[in-house]
């Protein structure tokens, strides 16, 4: 039996180890299925690359010329008629092009040999300044002993001599292979072959250029049916959003680089560079490819510059030239146009450029980027591609409250803290705390309640917390550095006020406060049941002593059933419950019942983060209060203090006035005693009510 009941155990244990693996083997399924299928595509990316590239030609082109063709038709031309005009004329400047390049390189390659002496003469003067005297002795000593270790060379014998002179006498008979002359057909087919492939592919894209432009509308909606079925109106306005965003950057792509095309030429025809046509052509060509596009087409022109020129200025010319218009046109002029970026990584434009090259050679190191923009946009805009925008695009892949949870869980509060700073150079600290911090929080509770958290992990989350509060506490105290009152005269209201965390809320000056809120700590934030509870009231206790109200955060085991006859409250005032689960109210409740035994003097604030349960009420709760994010908790804490102030001065006015006189005070008088005595140094939660 014993062995039995071993064994059964045995098999159990088996099975739950067992158990995950199998659910998720869905997952690795779909995984596999994944890669295979893209090994499928990229195999037949490869394989059909005559085909392909002629459709993706036309489909770049189709997006540069669909807002020219718009214009003619918002000008009253028929679409069959502005169709042909657009494309006729597009192709006219592409062969008008083309045979300007065929020009150039013909000129080139005729005036080269002209620059041979010139090279010569300038590898001679780098050899001589790159000759270093013992370099050039060490390497001759080292060849000098060479010989002496291989020894001598054999002298070859009399008899041999005579020989070799013998054979090297007879002479070799002269065969000539001549091939009969072609007749007029094979002359024609040597000279249309070269021209037959490059001839084809231009006829498919025009083909295909004029089949987009004119099927536009009936592509699109059938890219919405396979996109967006179930949400026509969404995957629409997606699908006219993304055209028509290709189209504008496309059009306005081609025309800056043609532009800095002609500006690369004309300036080098100016200082004297041959075919200086030819390198602005390349020029506005290569900076389809980003980073390095320019500067590869920057290669041969500098080239032909140290050829031609006998000294360095014309190198030095044109490579300036070049360079300074690189830096006006992408670092003034694109920004102004097209934005900053073109939704690329930079890793992503270097894998791509890679890809698209390994995939179809140089055509494709050129179409590199546009295609690669065209997925971004796609994965942007269809939740099936979404993953190509996660991979390709250039905006952070995670949010920063999801970054906040990630630096917490890695337990890296450093890389947080240096995140905030960067947060903090636009918006506040309080603004962090509640759009970040705290909603990265809300992010670790509903993996808490997942049961995806240990115990450990939760107080690790807790401690790194407690880090990032206190590295910018310092940040905040030295920006605050010169605010506070000094020698108990208050600085300027305005000033104290526009340092704090929330500049909308008052600035509490603690000597003019009511006895009972002088203490150290007036207000206690504590955790209704967990590590994350406790950090996000470390939050609240922050703001409130920025604010000059004294606040402290308990530890959550101060407030445990054993704990919490233990919990010190002397000097409180106020008590914030901190709670990120609002799943129910019976832990609440039974916390708050708690706490009214133990200081049944004190105010109850519940501060339910991120609330959505209606049950949340101060009556359901039996709470003085209840505040769903920062910003409503500190302005109650701060009206409370701002209520018991001028409550103490109004019973001082009429304390006063009933021993002078028995006449009651009016309200102007007790306005005015409390805009005189208030300790908040800015204008008062109670007169914004």
């Amino acid at each position: 039996m014993a062995g039995i009941s071993g064994s059964s155990a045995v098999s159990l244990d088996l099975d739950a180890r067992v158990a995950p693996l199998v659910a998720r083997g869905g997952f690795g399924d779909r995984a596999l299925t994944a890669v295979i299928v893209a090994a499928l595509v990229i195999c037949g990316l490869y394989v059909g690359r005559e085909i392909f590239v002629p459709i993706v030609l036309a489909v770049l082109l189709s997006f540069v010329l669909a807002p020219l063709v718009d214009i003619l038709e918002r000008w009253h031309f028929p679409r069959p008629a502005s169709v042909p005009v657009v494309v006729l004329l597009a192709f006219i400047a592409i062969f008008a092009l083309g045979g300007l390049i065929v020009r150039e390189v013909r000129g080139l390659a005729e005036s080269l040999p002209r620059y041979q002496q010139t090279m010569q003469q300038k590898i001679k003067s780098l050899r001589a300044l790159t000759a270093t005297g013992p370099l050039d002795r060490a390497a001759d000593l080292l060849q000098s002993l060479g010989k002496e270790i291989s020894g001598p060379q054999p002298v070859p014998s009399a008899a041999g001599s005579l020989s070799s002179k013998a054979v090297d006498h007879v002479e070799p008979i002269p065969v000539e292979v001549r091939s009969p002359p072609q007749s007029a057909l094979e002359n024609i087919s040597a000279l249309i072959s070269p021209l037959l492939h490059p001839l084809a592919t231009v006829g498919i894209v025009i083909v295909f250029v004029i089949f987009i432009l004119f099927q536009r509308e009936d592509l699109r909606n059938r890219f919405i049916k396979l996109a967006g079925s179930n949400d026509l109106q969404s995957a629409t306005a997606a699908i006219d959003d993304a055209a028509s965003r290709l189209s504008r950057l496309f059009l306005t792509q081609v025309l800056l680089n043609a532009g800095f095309g002609v500006i690369v030429a004309a300036g080098l025809l100016l200082i004297g560079v041959p075919s200086a046509i030819l390198w602005g052509i390349l020029a506005a060509i290569m900076r389809f490819v980003p980073y390095v596009g320019p500067f590869i087409a920057a290669f041969f022109p500098l080239t032909l510059a140290i050829a031609v020129d006998p000294g360095w200025s014309m190198l030095l010319w044109s490579g300036s030239l070049i360079l300074l218009t690189e830096l006006l046109v992408g670092q003034a002029v694109e920004p102004l146009l097209v934005g900053h970026s073109s939704g690329l990584s930079p890793v992503a434009v270097v894998v791509a450029a890679t890809f698209w090259t390994a995939l179809w050679g140089p055509i494709g190191l050129v179409l590199a980027t546009p295609l690669t923009i065209c997925l971004v946009v796609l994965g942007r805009h269809v939740e099936q591609l979404r993953f190509l925008d996660i991979l390709l695009g250039d905006r952070p892949a995670l949010s920063p409250q999801e970054l906040f949870y990630q630096r917490m869980l890695a337990n890296d509060p450093p890389e947080a803290v240096e995140m905030a700073e960067k947060f903090l150079k636009e918006r506040s600290l309080a603004e962090y705390y509640e759009n970040v911090a705290l909603n990265g929080l809300m992010l670790a509770q509903a993996d808490l309640k997942r049961d995806r958290l240990s115990p450990d992990r939760l107080a690790a989350i807790r401690d790194s917390v407690a880090e990032v509060i206190d590295g910018l506490a310092s940040e905040f105290d030295d920006a605050m550095e010169g605010r506070q009152p000094k020698n108990g005269v208050p600085t300027d209201a305005a000033d104290v006020t526009a340092g704090t965390p929330m500049p909308e809320l008052p600035f509490i000056i603690r000597e003019g406060l009511p006895a009972e809120w002088q203490a150290e700590h007036p207000v206690l934030c504590v955790a209704q049941r967990s590590d994350l509870d406790e950090a996000a009231a470390m939050f609240l206790a922050e703001i409130l002593s920025k604010h000059g109200l004294g606040a402290r955060a308990a530890r959550k085991e101060e407030t445990s059933p054993s704990g919490i006859f233990q919990l010190d409250a002397s000097g409180v005032m106020l008590v914030c419950i901190s709670t990120l689960d609002d799943g129910g109210t019976a832990q609440t409740r039974h916390l708050l019942r708690k706490l009214r035994r133990k200081m049944p003097r004190v105010r109850i604030l519940v501060c339910c983060w991120g609330c959505t349960n209606s049950g949340m009420t101060k009556d359901h709760l039996k709470a003085d209060a209840v505040a769903d994010n920062l910003g409503e908790a500190a302005a109650y804490c701060l009206s409370l203090v701002d209520q018991t102030a001028a409550h103490d001065i109004i019973h001082k006015e009429a304390a006063c006035s009933l021993e002078s006189r028995p006449q009651i005070p009016s309200k102007q008088t007790e306005g005015s005693a409390d805009r005189r005595d208030s300790p908040l140094r800015t204008s008062s939660l109670r007169d914004r009510r």
